[in-house]
């Protein structure tokens, strides 16, 4: 329950605050998979695929989790 309060507050900081997503984490661009405003998503795409490369194996399975909420 605590985890899933804070990973909520985490994404929804991440929502009001500065849309550069060079400075956030790998982990923290997954969790947000989904939540990133449309005029924000091409941005927010270069930046995860550019990524991919240096993902380790439990990033690129929760990457491969989160794609179809960039699709919505």
């Amino acid at each position: 329950m605590k985890k899933t309060l804070i990973l909520f507050l985490l994404i929804i900081s991440f929502l009001f605050a500065k849309d550069d997503y060079s400075e956030m984490s790998t982990q923290e661009l997954i969790a947000i998979m989904g939540y990133v405003k449309a005029e924000n998503k091409n941005k927010f795409v270069r930046e995860l695929k550019s990524r991919i490369s240096t993902m380790s194996a439990s990033e690129k399975s929760s990457y491969e989790n989160n794609l179809p909420k960039l699709k919505k």
